[in-house]
């Protein structure tokens, strides 16, 4: 549809064109729509990031998270070497 013929006839030499603007504001907004949805489907098929490696542990005897470096726990001082 071609709203550009719309106008408001202040007097015989001036009009307001506003067919002109509404043209330009749908075409707008569909190359917006079609944007957004090339982007949405872009990101659907990015693939997730790996999960990240392991910082912590659990202790086996107090069941407390210890770093997973360390050697002994700083609860119940149990060694972890094993």
């Amino acid at each position: 549809m071609d709203f550009s013929s719309l106008a408001i006839h202040l007097n015989e030499k001036t009009a307001v064109k506003y067919g002109i603007f509404i043209n330009t504001l749908l075409d707008f907004v569909i190359v917006a729509f079609a944007i957004f949805l090339v982007i949405k489907q872009m990101n659907r098929l990015k693939r997730a990031p790996p999960p990240a490696d392991p910082t912590t542990k659990e202790c086996p005897k107090c069941c407390s998270t210890v770093a997973i470096k360390a050697s002994r726990c700083p609860h119940c001082t149990s060694d972890l070497a094993a």
